[in-house]
């Protein structure tokens, strides 16, 4: 599942998403999804292409259910609250199960809060099908074709597009906005966010043309060095929406179907030509890094051009882009990159 994306692989895949259920199911009127859906009710049919086939959404959904990391982002962005979603664990800064950014928009929406999901040992689909969904959204996760098939039965499931958890914002964006009918209100919402991309690039600009490699080192076994290839949406969205250049081992592994991969620590000239080495700890792990014999040859490793992002913090889980956290702290996620840069 998505939680085990966010962090790292080498910490029993952590840095995911887990999910507690903490809200009562809501038992209100077709139209508790914040207001109801602002689509047209002649904008369907729609029929959505995904992973396991295609899925058709005959009428207007207006109680909208989302699993795993950020789908509900889609239609909170959209002005739509949704009946249940996923309860985040990681990055969430006050326990309740809500990252800040999502619930700056629960409280500008209004309505009911939505069911929490516990997606932590899996999908519960008991929990889900309480919420009783039109439409269940799922472009960016890692549905198994049994998952798929289970959550069918409650509900249209609009899966991801081809890889598990590889799904770009911006085709995350179009497939979910598509299944609630606003698909041009879709389109309106990645301008605007490729808007704020640009923008804080430019507030950024010792970033631009740099080489940031997103690694995860464990301080007890610095044998590996782990990194997130391009199908992940931390380097992805880096490279694909403000342009960065890849690092050459991501770039050279840019067909593979892993979202993670490592390599010995004694391969360290690997990663020569990296402009920004960042991973997920605290500020002890930069010191371990640099006493190291073979990780502080890493000449982003031994100049210091180091970003740690904090465990289990909003910024760090905001590096995982998603609609509504690019909006709250590019700029401030984009600044913390930048900063060894230009201190030079």
């Amino acid at each position: 599942m998505r939680t085990s994306r966010l962090l790292a692989v080498g910490v029993a895949a952590a840095l995911a998403v887990g999910l507690t259920a903490c809200a009562t199911p809501s038992t209100g009127s077709d139209s508790d999804s914040a207001g109801g859906n602002p689509a047209d009710d002649s904008a369907f049919p729609v029929t959505i292409e995904h992973a396991y086939g295609e899925t058709t959404i005959e009428e207007k959904p207006e109680r909208v259910a989302t699993i795993a990391w950020a789908n509900h982002e889609v239609p909170l962005a959209l002005g739509i609250v949704p009946v249940g979603m996923s309860k985040a664990t990681w990055g969430d800064d006050d326990d309740n199960g809500i990252l800040p950014w999502v619930e700056e928009k629960l409280d500008e929406l209004g309505g009911d809060e939505p069911v929490l999901f516990d997606e932590s040992d899996g999908i519960d689909y008991e929990a889900v099908a309480d919420t009783r969904p039109d439409v269940i959204l799922a472009a960016y996760s890692g549905l198994s074709q049994e998952e798929y098939d289970q959550l069918s039965k409650i509900a249209p499931v609009v899966a991801y597009p081809e890889v598990k958890w590889g799904t770009p914002v911006d085709d995350m964006i179009e497939m979910n906005s598509k299944a609630l009918g606003l698909e041009e209100e879709g389109d309106a919402l990645i301008e605007d966010l490729h808007a704020d991309a640009e923008a804080a690039l430019e507030e950024n600009s010792a970033l631009k043309d740099k080489k940031v490699l997103f690694a995860y080192v464990d301080p007890s076994d610095l044998s590996q060095v782990g990194y997130y290839t391009a199908i992940d949406t931390r380097p992805g969205y880096l490279h694909d929406d403000l342009g960065l250049p890849l690092p050459s081992i991501v770039e050279e592994n840019a067909d593979s179907q892993e979202f993670y991969l490592s390599v010995s620590a004694e391969e360290a000239d690997t990663f020569d030509d990296v402009d920004v080495f960042v991973t997920y700890g605290d500020e002890s792990l930069i010191a371990t890094m640099q006493a190291d014999p073979l990780l502080s040859k890493i000449p982003a490793i031994a100049e210091g051009n180091i970003v740690i992002l904090p465990d289990s913090t909003p910024i760090a889980a905001s590096a995982n882009p998603s609609p509504l956290s690019i909006q709250w702290g590019l700029s401030d996620y984009l600044g913390l990159l930048a900063a060894p840069l230009a201190a030079k």
